[in-house]
């Protein structure tokens, strides 16, 4: 490895790197090294960062814009030398160390993947598994480092040696004294701030409206629980098709569409019950979050979420796109001596993702990686 202290961050978007990486970038900072991040989408400062580099992702992964990234990066790659690259996300991950295979072997950086969730697992179609498999055994020679999320994950990186150093982390830290229990003149208060009637079962599932999230579910549910409302914060390419399908179930009053909030606490403050119906996670920040603010867990059992939750004890997981099983478990989990048992081990669930407990595990692991001889990390 080169003697240069330059790192790069590499995401989809620095929406991501923004939400996540922050308390990273700045310690690497903090530590002499000069922190470099590329990704796609809108400009977003970041802690510790001192150069931006615009990369032109697109979602779809044979876009030409990929592949113009490519060549994007192993020239920038070649230029300025750096010491490791960190990258995040599954679609800039992969093109960007197609970029690093094609740097002679010793120009080429530490490279450090974290996978924030395979797109794929044992349940997924035979032909998609095997080209989202088949681009990470590609891959997997110049992955120095992978850090896995989840134990399925964990598993499917050792089963195919899609890295030399496989390390299970818990994720990348939660602000535990940004998401906390309300009390119940705080929940109410804030039941009249967003307008959500006082007696009515809150339900919120914050996530990207997608196919994979899967929002179309729990809409559909609604008719059965005319007791609930659902709130359902975030953007996306189905934002629009979700609220048509709302109206069409004639739910349209108790399905709520906030769009991006920058006070999510606030609406895991004012709600009962996590709900989750997406296909597969790598550890779902959004479930985090709510059940440190005390929220019992009603998710899909699907990988990630099957990490978080015991069935029974903090949540309840049903049986993916299972609208009736939905239904039911989320009947079991409003009853309320069931719910208060939820809401305290949700609480305590969480503890072990705070950024205070997380953020010591992962610097000490970029300590390891950067050195020229990186050494195993216990696990």
């Amino acid at each position: 490895m080169n003697g240069n202290k330059k790192l790069l961050y590499i995401a989809s978007s620095f929406g991501h790197l923004a939400s996540f990486h922050q308390p990273y970038t700045e310690w690497l900072a903090q530590q002499g090294y000069e922190v470099h991040a590329a990704a796609g989408g809108e400009q977003r400062a970041l802690r510790g960062v001192s150069r931006y580099i615009p990369v032109p992702f697109e979602k779809s992964m044979f876009s030409p814009c990929n592949f113009a990234a490519v060549l994007q990066l192993r020239s920038l790659l070649r230029r300025e030398n750096y010491t490791m690259i960190s990258l995040h996300t599954s679609l800039a991950a992969f093109f960007t160390r197609l970029a690093v295979q094609l740097l002679p072997k010793k120009q080429r950086p530490v490279v450090m993947n974290t996978a924030h969730g395979y797109l794929f697992d044992d349940s997924t179609p035979l032909l998609k598994r095997t080209l989202l498999l088949s681009a990470e055994r590609m891959t997997a020679p110049v992955t120095d480092w992978l850090l896995t999320m989840n134990r399925q994950d964990e598993q499917i990186a050792k089963r195919y040696r899609l890295g030399r150093h496989i390390v299970p982390t818990p994720g990348m830290g939660i602000a535990l004294t940004r998401f906390s229990p309300p009390s119940p003149e705080e929940k109410r208060a804030l039941r009249r701030e967003i307008e959500l009637p006082e007696n009515a079962l809150v339900l919120i599932y914050a996530a990207e409206f997608s196919s994979r999230k899967n929002q179309r579910m729990l809409i559909s549910a609604m008719p059965e629980l005319p007791n609930a409302v659902l709130l359902l914060p975030g953007r996306g390419a189905l934002l629009d098709d979700c609220r048509i399908l709302a109206q069409q179930k004639g739910v349209a009053d108790r399905v709520r569409f906030p769009g991006f909030t920058s006070n999510i606490e606030q609406y895991y403050r004012a709600a009962d019950l996590c709900v989750s119906s997406s296909r597969s996670e790598g550890l779902p920040f959004n479930v985090m979050e709510a059940m440190a603010c005390g929220l019992p867990a009603v998710l899909s059992d699907v990988k990630g979420h099957e990490d978080l939750v015991r069935s029974g004890e903090n949540g309840l997981l049903f049986p993916y796109d299972d609208q009736n099983a939905f239904i039911r478990a989320v009947k079991q989990a409003a009853e309320p001596v069931l719910q208060a048992q939820m809401s305290a081990a949700a609480v305590q669930t969480a503890v072990p993702y705070g950024i205070d407990a997380v953020f010591p595990t992962l610097t000490a692991i970029y300590s390891q990686a950067i050195p020229n001889q990186p050494k195993e990390v216990s696990e």
